[in-house]
């Protein structure tokens, strides 16, 4: 009974510990690049949810005519080091970092 309950312990300590607090639930947004002339400034979000999952998106409005581009993606549960983002419409990856107070692009060392 003491070996159950030993391992019964263990086990949710190890679970426990393997959880990353989430800095924070809802959406942000960030910015990461300036527009080009015409194109419209992408306007960059991340929505971190309640279950640890992350979504990042994007809305781009064309100034020259107005159509507008979006995407959003999940990122899998939150990871306080380092976050991959692919946006399939424009082929685009980026590494983020981000926390309560900030968001960064990681240097190539942190990635």
């Amino acid at each position: 009974m003491k070996n159950i309950f030993t391992t019964f312990i263990l086990f949710f300590g190890i679970i426990s510990s393997a959880q990353t607090t989430l800095p924070f639930t809802g959406k942000r947004d960030f910015n990461i690049e300036d527009g080009a002339s015409g194109s419209g400034t992408p306007a960059y979000y991340l929505d971190v949810k309640k279950n640890g999952n992350v979504h990042f998106g994007f809305l781009q409005i064309n100034q020259a005519d107005g159509k507008e581009t979006k995407e959003e993606m999940n990122a899998g549960k939150y990871n306080p080091k380092v976050m991959k983002v692919h946006f399939k419409t424009y082929n685009e990856t980026f590494y983020v970092k981000f926390n309560k107070e900030k968001f960064t692009l990681p240097t190539k060392k942190e990635i």
